[in-house]
């Protein structure tokens, strides 16, 4: 066997095999067991295939791609299909076909070449070296993807379960400030009319509880704002403020807001214009 063929061998088993026992996967060899000697198959999985090999054979010796000693290759190649005959390895059909090819190359490198039109012979090796840095290549790409970090082998996603929480929302309750607030914005449009104003009559705060009340009604809400009349100045707004604040007191109107600073709504209660 050639030394550099029984390096192959020897670099291929410390990568990593794989043994089987009539077709049994063993990690291990049994101590009590005799296992005939055609009974143990090594497959080797250094290489992936033919190019690979080749890739293989002419990086070890530090050989140029572009300018491969063909019959060197040559003989090394047929000699590692010979040895993995011998060893009753599974033999890819990929691996002859490859050895057909590097014979046929190896021919035509000894027979006369034809020349182009240029004036330069055509070399025999240019399919096979553009075939063998395609795959270089390609390889190459392979490794660079294989050394980036995968999910569920480099990253292991996080998650963590969230128990349920039920949010009850509480509805603010509507203080004197809010009315107050309420109160003084109407107040500030009330402003725009006053140059307007020409007289003035008496208000009775009695009938603008009425007339709030007209208004009003225990279906639908009615908004605290559409209840002031912006022409009838600062007085018609305090008289219409007083009336509202009486029918509350009374308990002849609820008021409600969503939220806080959210706009006041006004509705009769139930049965109060009836009674």
């Amino acid at each position: 066997m050639d030394e550099s063929i029984q390096n192959i061998l020897g670099e291929a088993v410390e990568q990593g095999h794989v043994a089987r026992v009539r077709g049994e996967p063993v990690a291990e060899l049994p101590q009590d067991l005799y296992i005939p000697p055609d009974a143990l198959e090594v497959f080797l999985e250094t290489f992936e295939g033919p190019l690979d090999l080749l890739l293989y054979l002419i990086k070890r010796q530090n050989l140029d791609v572009l300018d491969i000693p063909i019959a060197e290759i040559t003989r090394q190649y047929i000699q590692y299909v010979e040895l993995m005959k011998d060893l009753k390895l599974e033999l890819a059909a990929e691996y002859l076909v490859m050895a057909a090819v590097l014979a046929e190359i190896k021919s035509r490198m000894l027979l006369p070449r034809p020349k182009q039109e240029d004036g330069e012979e055509e070399d025999p090796r240019a399919e096979l070296v553009r075939r063998l840095q395609e795959y270089e290549r390609y390889k190459t790409a392979a490794e660079e993807l294989e050394e980036l970090p995968r999910v569920s082998r480099d990253l292991f996603p996080a998650s963590a379960g969230v128990a349920e929480r039920k949010v009850v929302k509480l509805e603010p309750q509507v203080s004197l400030r809010e009315l107050l607030s309420a109160l003084a914005d109407v107040l500030r449009r009330a402003e725009l009319f006053t140059h307007h104003e020409v007289a003035r009559e008496a208000l009775s705060v009695r009938e603008r509880m009425s007339e709030v009340l007209s208004r009003l009604n225990s279906e639908s809400f009615t908004e605290f704002t559409s209840l002031f009349r912006a022409e009838e100045g600062r007085l018609g707004v305090v008289v219409t403020f007083l009336a509202v604040l009486e029918l509350i007191k009374e308990k002849l109107v609820d008021i409600v807001q969503a939220e806080a600073y959210a706009p006041i709504y006004l509705k009769t209660v139930s049965g109060s214009v009836e009674s």
